[in-house]
């Protein structure tokens, strides 16, 4: 693993076998669907967001090694690459994943943000439980405006974990809407 990330014990079990007999991972890819770009965790609030190439979501719990995890509805949080790009445009320099304190960033789309939408990566089954929305602490971290850049679902979404797994970056995400 890379950037110190300490497997969880059941990593090995929830991995594909070609992943853990260290076989190279192929698999045919929609093209269309949106992949995870980047996974950031941290320990506790406040501290630094790093990132890590995968992480085991436990169902009902959220992910391990996030400040999150164990909480009862906010096990992960989700945005969109492209939501970030125009963030920055508003905001007039870079929002960084890590700077949103999101868990999972998406490689294109936008991210669902009616309850009861569904992001499934491979076993793990997140639903929709809220939009994300930006809090002031962002002005303190990007800089003023930061908060109004992540308005509009921006943010991303809040969800809970349905069903457990690994996440990785690369992995495809399919995604349904719920009707309003």
């Amino acid at each position: 693993m890379g950037r110190g990330f300490e497997p969880h014990p059941a990593y090995n079990a929830l991995r594909s076998p070609a992943r853990t007999a260290g076989a190279p991972y192929a698999r045919v890819v929609n093209a269309e669907l949106p992949t995870v770009a980047s996974i950031h965790i941290a320990k506790a609030r406040r501290l630094e967001m790093r990132p890590v190439d995968s992480v085991v979501a436990e169902e009902g719990k959220g992910l391990v090694g996030d400040r999150y995890h164990g909480t009862k509805h906010r096990h992960v949080t989700v945005q969109s690459a492209e939501g970030l790009a125009e963030a920055s445009r508003l905001l007039g320099r870079e929002v960084p994943p890590e700077g949103t304190r999101r868990n999972l960033t998406l490689s294109h789309g936008a991210v669902p943000t009616v309850p009861g939408s569904t992001l499934r990566i491979g076993t793990v089954l997140l639903e929709v439980v809220r939009v994300a929305a930006p809090c002031k602490l962002l002005d303190d971290g990007l800089g003023p405006g930061a908060m109004d850049s992540l308005r509009r679902g921006r943010a991303g979404a809040v969800c809970r974990l349905l069903s457990g797994g690994v996440i990785a970056v690369g992995d495809t995400v399919e995604i349904t809407v719920a009707e309003r």
